[in-house]
């Protein structure tokens, strides 16, 4: 049985943890695990044996952070051997299979980090190419916090080799990762990518992953694997081990396979006695039928995504704001020819509070480069608001670079009837993932009749799925032609959305084509709107701050039932149609878009450093940081700790009141802008992962912190010596791994015996709050704010003594 048949036939176990394993053979403080693949492969191949006797049917090779950016030209030596030594420990097991393990990188990618997506699959191709080489079954991209590195590891292996390919995200108790990205748009993302299996892994206990794993598998047309962490890292006799007992452990993973997940396995803190357990608990549960059932019908659902989140369409109709489109707009023109991003972005930003769902981004002038340009616009875009995005272009290599750079699942404008148009980009939403508008023409043009349009929907269907492509990622826009041309336009657009709506499929069209050549232009959209909505319309393409047209969207939404007690209408109702405002604090304040604080509140980067320049001339400098700057900071800051913004707009936001403070003492303040307490940070001794420790390192900066950065992997008395030398009052510690806790934990003894006075906040993916209590640190941070709350109330007590 292949694998591939053995994941739609029944449950796959999968091992559990290495690193740990691998301590209990020696692997000490400050080693690579993966090097022992060279060195001491002898111990590396006795896990793999231990896991296989415990009867798992896939193990992981031992080359989870094997990439050059850790190893450099030794990477693929290193691979080559943990394929070697796993195939060697397997072939005594029939039907066993051997995975390359594939990791976080440990950086964050553009625009939230330094690196680059492109730099990024390149490294991920290095480690693949070597493990397919070496006789890998399948890919096994796991423990990521960032599902667009999860996607770049993705497009290198589809590049590089056919082998089948599982993808697990790591998940927080708020059942969102690292940044903001929720299950449902987690599933549309990799199932569009094409996936063989999807899940999570890592940071949570079987029973805090089970919330995440049933919304997961109420979306997923793939099998989906679940590998939970042995509960919570806790100190037992001076040990570092975890809370739960593995008979506790499978009688949970067993209730998580009632539930219809089918690949199984541990992470953090299981042994091969935990997997055993699990195998024994679970091998009985056959609900196979209704599992298929449940995965053919969620093939039928039609979405598209950001990093962040899924918009569905169905029940509630769609608007996709039209405002980023050259097509009659003088001032887009211009920014686009002069580069000016600031004003993209405003009209952005705009549309998303003026309630669109989905933003249509098209930059096609003759005057510039489409291919670079619609990239960096989808971009730019995309760090300053979270909704997904619709890429509009009729260039086939401008579309590639776009839906290959997009963070999410992307709407794609357009493919037609055309046997040309289908060819080129057909190929492209089978490789990157996304939905796709389908115009009702063809080589013959534009047919006159609803039954032409019709027949032209149902030969790109057909040709849809010799691609692979559902029907259901298929959105066919019905042509709404100038009425002001041809009197029957709008009533033959109407009634094909009738028909294809008849025929279970979704639609959208371009509503403001209708009127095209006449005055008072929004009178006819909005009626011929309502109409198309009556006929079944799923999506519309208008001008979201025309107030005839929202009019029209929020009364259909009450009347059709779309719309709670009529909540969303009596909102928008007796709100005045000339004032706009945000909420702040429980305040009305009149948003003005080009004020600093906006502008750092929505991550506006160069609307930031423009209202800057202007204040510097008018203000004092440190009125302006009091009144703008720190106030912004704080706004999205709360919004963060709420769940109301994610990590992205965090970093934005800091990014863009950077540029603002750079401004601010290059024009008066020279050194004289007094900083806060010392913070020395560090990713500990044998953990190369610096994301979470870069994302703390920009916030406190950013709130007035003097921040001195060790690095990665840094030893304990390195620590210990930059604290004593830079007086630091914190000290700040990060730990991605398991293997590393040691570290940690000998960092702060170290400190508390040689530097007691310092504070020492702690924090990563594998630390609770318990831990770091046992471990000796003042505090835990959760995440980056928690951190900057800590520093603060430091600083306050430290200005209060002195």
């Amino acid at each position: 049985m292949t694998l591939k048949q053995k994941l739609q036939n029944g449950i796959l176990y999968l091992d559990g943890a290495m690193g740990t394993e691998l301590q209990k053979r020696g692997l000490g403080l400050g080693q690579l695990p993966e090097e022992w693949n060279i060195t001491n492969s002898s111990a590396v191949y006795s896990v793999h044996e231990a896991y296989l006797r415990a009867g798992v049917d896939v193990i992981y090779a031992n080359t989870f952070g094997a990439n050059t950016l850790k190893f450099g030209d030794k990477t693929k030596q290193i691979v080559a051997e943990g394929i070697k030594i796993a195939r060697s420990a397997a072939k005594n097991y029939p039907d066993t299979y051997v995975a390359l393990d594939i990791g976080s990188l440990g950086k964050l990618l553009k625009p939230l980090g330094s690196l680059d997506f492109g730099q990024a699959v390149e490294i991920f191709k290095t480690t693949i190419s070597a493990g397919a080489e070496a006789g890998a079954d399948l890919i096994a991209i796991e423990t990521m916090n960032d599902v667009y590195e999860a996607k770049a590891a993705v497009i290198a292996a589809k590049e590089v080799t056919n082998l089948p390919i599982f993808v697990t995200l790591v998940f927080g108790e708020d059942e969102k990762t690292m940044t903001g990205t929720s299950p449902e748009a987690a599933v549309d993302i990799l199932q569009g990518l094409g996936v063989d299996a999807l899940g999570l892994n890592c940071s949570l206990s079987p029973a805090q992953m089970t919330g995440v794993a049933q919304r997961m598998l109420n979306r997923s047309a793939v099998p989906v694997i679940v590998k939970p962490n042995a509960g919570l890292p806790c100190e037992v006799n001076g040990e570092t081990t975890y809370s739960l007992l593995s008979q506790d452990f499978a009688l949970d993973m067993a209730k998580i396979a009632n539930l219809g997940a089918t690949v199984l396995g541990g992470c953090c803190g299981t042994t091969p006695l935990y997997i055993a357990e699990l195998i024994n608990k679970t091998k009985q549960i056959k609900p196979f039928s209704e599992i298929i059932l449940k995965r053919e019908q969620n093939k039928k659902i039609t979405s598209i995504s950001s990093y962040t989140h899924s918009v569905t369409f169905g029940k509630a109709p769609v608007i996709i704001g039209e405002r980023i489109n050259p097509t009659g707009k003088k001032r887009l023109k211009q920014a686009l020819k002069e580069g000016d991003i600031g004003y993209i972005l405003g009209e952005a930003v705009a549309q998303e509070e003026r309630g669109a769902h989905v933003l249509d981004v098209n930059v096609g002038l003759p005057e510039i480069d489409e291919v670079d340009l619609l990239s960096k616009i989808t971009c730019e875009i995309q760090a300053v608001t979270n909704l997904p995005l619709q890429i509009d272009t009729s260039d086939a290599v401008a579309m590639d670079r776009a839906m290959r750079l997009y963070n999410g699942k992307p709407l794609v404008n357009s493919v037609n009837g055309k046997k040309q148009s289908m060819k080129e980009v057909f190929p492209l939403v089978k490789k990157y993932g996304g939905s796709v508008i389908c115009l009702t023409l063809d080589e013959s043009g534009i047919p006159p009749t609803v039954e032409g349009r019709v027949k032209i929907a149902e030969s790109i269907i057909t040709e849809a799925k010799n691609y692979g492509i559902e029907p259901s990622q298929l959105i066919f826009d019905t042509l709404a032609m100038a009425i002001s041309a041809d009197e029957n336009a709008a009533k033959i657009a109407i009634e094909a959305i009738s028909e294809l709506t008849k025929r279970g499929l979704n639609t959208s069209l371009g509503v403001s084509n209708v009127s095209f050549g006449l005055p008072n232009r929004d009178f006819i959209n909005a009626t011929f709107f309502a109409c198309a909505l009556q006929a079944g319309l799923k999506a519309a393409i208008i001008n979201p701050s025309s107030t005839e047209m929202i009019k029209t969207y929020k009364s259909f939404m009450a009347l059709s039932g779309n719309d709670s007690n009529c909540l969303n209408y009596i909102d928008f109702a007796t709100k005045t149609a000339q004032a706009q405002y945000v909420q702040i604090e429980g305040k009305k304040e009149e948003k003005c878009e080009d004020s600093l604080k906006y502008c750092i509140e929505r991550g506006i980067k160069e609307g930031a450093e423009r209202a800057a320049r202007s204040l510097i001339e008018k203000l004092p400098p440190l009125k302006i940081i009091n009144e703008q700057i720190i106030p912004a900071l704080n706004f999205v800051g709360q919004a963060f700790e709420k769940k109301e913004a994610f990590l992205p707009q965090l970093l934005m936001s800091a990014e863009a009141a950077s540029l603002a403070f750079e401004v601010i003492k290059s024009k008066f303040l020279g050194n004289q802008l007094a900083k806060k307490c010392k913070i020395v940070i560090a990713t500990v001794h044998g953990d190369i992962h610096d994301i979470g420790k870069n994302i703390v390192k920009t916030l406190l900066e950013n709130y007035g912190f003097c921040v001195y950065d060790l690095g990665k992997d840094v030893p304990p008395e390195v620590i210990l010596n930059e604290a004593i030398g830079q007086k630091a009052d914190i000290v700040a510690l990060s730990a991605l791994m398991t293997t590393t806790l040691s570290a940690m934990k000998k960092s702060i003894s170290l400190l508390r015996q040689f530097y007691p006075k310092c504070k020492i906040i702690v924090g990563g993916a594998v630390i609770t709050s318990e831990y770091a209590k046992a471990i000796n640190a003042d505090a835990y941070g959760k995440d980056a704010m928690e951190t900057v709350r800590f520093a603060e109330e430091i600083e306050q007590k430290l200005y209060k003594n002195s």
